[in-house]
Parts: C-alpha cells; structure tokens; sequence
C-alpha cells in the first residue's frame, strides 16, 4: 500500500482555527449535480432519437447507449487512480471541457447533415469517458468538501439533483428541444456544461489526497489495491455485484424503450421524454423520503425494496403496452434506485478511507455502469429476436436472482455494525 495522509477539507482562519466549509460546498456540489445532469439527461435523450431517425434496427439504436457506458468498462478502473492522484476539483473541469468539444463536435455535424450512427457512437464514446470522470471526481469530492454530520443529508440532495434532472427534467426538455431540432437540444448541452464549470471556482477547501514523500507505485499497482479493497469488504462487495445485476435491467429498459415507444406505442419525442421522466419523479419521492422510509423500515430493508420495484419497471412492459402503466413501473424503478443509493453511498462513506475513494468508486461505478455496455446490446439482440416483450422478461427474472444474495449477507447484524459505525463519525 502506498504511504497515506490526509484530505484537507476546508481553510484555516487566521487565529488557526479550521473554518467548516460544508454548507458552502453542499450547495456548490448541488448546483454543479444538477446543471451537468439536467445537460447529461439532454443530451442522453438527444443521441437516441437521433438515431432512430437514421435506423429502424433495436440493435444499433440500443448502440448508442452501449456507446455512452462502453467506458466504465475499458477506462473506470484507471480514472480512479487518476481521482486519487489528481486534484479532483481540476478533473471535473477537464471533464466538462471533454464535453464541451463533444457536442460541438456533434452540433456542427448535424447542421452540416454528415452525422451517421459511427459520428453517434464516436460521440457518446467521448462523453461517455468524460461521464467517468467526472462522476468518479464528484462521488470522491464529497467526503473532501463535507464534514460527516452533514453528509446523509447533501448525500440526498445530490441523488435528487442526478434524479430530478437527469431522469426527469432532463428527458422531458430534451425531448421538447429534439422535437424542434436536434441541433438546438445539443446546443443547450453546450450552454449546461459552460455553466456547471462557471461554478467550481465557488469550492473551498483542497480536493487532492497529499502524499507523504517516497515513490509512487504503478498505476497497476493502485488498481489492484482498489479491486482487492473492494472484493474483501463483503457487504460493498454484496452491493456492487447487485447493482451489477439490478443496472443491466436498467440498461435494457433504456436501450429498448426509445423504439419500443415511438415505434411500437406510437409516442412522440416529448412523450417518450415524459416516460423516461417518470423514472426521474419516482426518483424525487424516493429522495424526499429516504430519510422517513430508513427511519420506519431500517436501510435494509429500504435497499431490500429495491429489488421489487426494478423488477416491476421491466415487468410491466414485458405484459402490456398500456403506457400508463409502463410509466408507474418507471415510476417505481425510479424511486428504488434512489433509496438504494443515497444508503449505498452512506455506508462507503463510512468504510473507505479517503486515500482509496477515487479508487473505490471507480470500481463500484464499473460494477454500476459497467454493466451498461453489455445490458444494452443484450437487450437489443433479445428484441430483435424474440420479441421486446419477452427481452424484458428475461430482465425481470433477472432482478429477482438478487433476492436471496441480499438477505443472507446484508443481515440485521451487519447492519448494527453499520449503523454503529455511522454514529460515531
């Protein structure tokens, strides 16, 4: 292991006394979560119906978005030595500057009518790495910039933002701007991530892990440590390995449904961002009660809940094409995800150590996102030959796998020890 120190997490005043900068940072963190994810629902949205324009074929429309998750797989591990290396605040804005020459690069190819689905999954590659790092640099920021007694609560308000723009404003404008044009959705992209890097000045505090002299080990090395930090805390294990599951019926339900919508159920660009946005105001509910619902049922048994109610978001398509209830399924999807991640994140808070968290998170995130690049395609393939009906029916067997992993390793007395530890910090 390499020689560790500390993070320092806010100034000093003059007299030598540390001033708390949480409220300061929480509300920084806030505001920069929910500009870039309400640009990220936008332009998520943008890509795909872009698509279906150019094909009919499940396959390569669900490419796009294999395309946006390809990354968590081939660079997420390395980004996380990066977040622990580098100052993390300097990597959301190479991030968003990533993003930037992206959807200018995509802008200025349909305005000039040579876009085609390669410029499409070129594009939604680049914003696809440039979605690693900044979402590994935020998820280490927060420790860094927030004491522990404020954390749960800006853990919340952070998982609201990501859902309330990115699942539910998001779509429902990118969808309103695709219907005018698809050159002015993206430009809009370009405008959100210009303001979300105008922010990041507003940070106090330093976000770069201070190392003790000696020689740094390899980058290999650093990766190893993180899988290895991962693989033997048995309960973050338990919770990356179900996500990984939980996430590839995500991913099939994103990748199917913008055709399976427009095409099948005949809605328009705006109301197929309004179902998206349904995964998005399930989202908020769960935000806005995660606190009452802990309090009522206890953390196990919130994230427990979860696994019913991503079941239910693929069930549904999978036995009707009623809409409405396509969009309560969403609904329901939306709100467990974030119960389960607010907690989720709480209790890694809690077990990782500020030297691993870059570390830490890209490895849980490629369990989280990973997935993604393989959810995607798979679902795609399964409709183009089965039938869409039947592709989310596989998906939904597949959440209930998760049931019995879950209640035998996350037990009531994992959770005391949890809890115990959350209390002292």
């Amino acid at each position: 292991m390499e020689p560790t120190t500390t993070v320092s997490t806010g100034g000093m005043s003059e007299s030598g006394r540390a001033a708390d900068p949480s409220r300061r940072n929480s509300w920084v963190l806030v505001v920069f979560t929910a500009v870039t994810n309400l640009t990220d629902g936008v332009t998520k949205v943008a890509l795909p119906l872009v698509a279906t324009s150019l094909t009919t074929s499940p396959a390569l429309v669900s490419g796009v978005l294999l395309a946006f998750s390809l990354p968590w797989l081939l660079v997420a591990l390395h980004v996380g030595v990066l977040v622990d290396r580098a100052d993390r605040r300097r990597l959301l804005w190479l991030a968003n500057g990533i993003r930037i020459a992206a959807v200018l690069s995509l802008s200025m190819g349909l305005a000039t009518h040579v876009v085609g689905l390669p410029m499409l999954y070129g594009g939604a590659v680049v914003l696809g790495v440039a979605e690693v790092i900044a979402s590994t640099s935020g998820a280490a920021m927060v420790p860094d910039a927030v004491a522990p007694i404020h954390r749960q609560r800006v853990n919340a308000w952070v998982v609201g933002a990501e859902t309330l723009c990115n699942e539910f404003v998001g779509p429902f404008l990118g969808g309103l701007l695709v219907a005018a044009s698809a050159s002015i959705a993206l430009g809009a992209s370009t405008g959100g991530y210009l303001i979300a890097m105008a922010v990041l000045p507003l940070l106090v505090g330093r976000f770069k892990v201070v190392r003790a002299a000696g020689p740094i080990p390899s980058v290999n090395r650093q990766v190893g440590e993180g899988l290895r930090f991962l693989w033997h805390q048995r309960l973050l294990r338990l919770l990356s390995l179900s996500v990984s599951v939980l996430v590839t019926c995500w991913a099939a339900w994103l990748a199917l449904m913008p055709l399976v919508a427009t095409e099948k159920w005949g809605l328009s660009p705006t109301g197929y961002g309004a179902l998206v946005g349904a995964l998005g105001l399930g989202g908020i509910v769960g935000t806005l009660g995660v606190g009452t619902a802990n309090r009522l049922f206890g953390r196990r048994w919130v994230m427990f809940a979860n696994i019913f109610l991503t079941c239910s978001m693929v069930a549904v398509p999978a036995v009707t094409a009623n809409v409405w209830a396509a969009d309560a399924g969403a609904f329901l999807g939306g709100m467990g995800g974030t119960l389960w991640v607010v907690n989720s994140r709480g209790i890694s808070q809690m077990l990782v150590s500020a030297e691993m968290m870059g570390r830490y998170n890209s490895a849980a995130r490629l369990s989280s996102w990973g997935p993604i690049a393989l959810g995607a395609p798979l679902a795609g393939a399964l409709a183009q030959w089965l039938g869409y009906r039947l592709a989310f029916g596989v998906f939904a067997v597949a959440a209930a796998t998760v049931i019995i992993p879950f209640l035998r390793t996350f037990t009531p007395e994992v959770l005391a020890e949890v809890d115990a530890g959350m209390a002292t910090r």
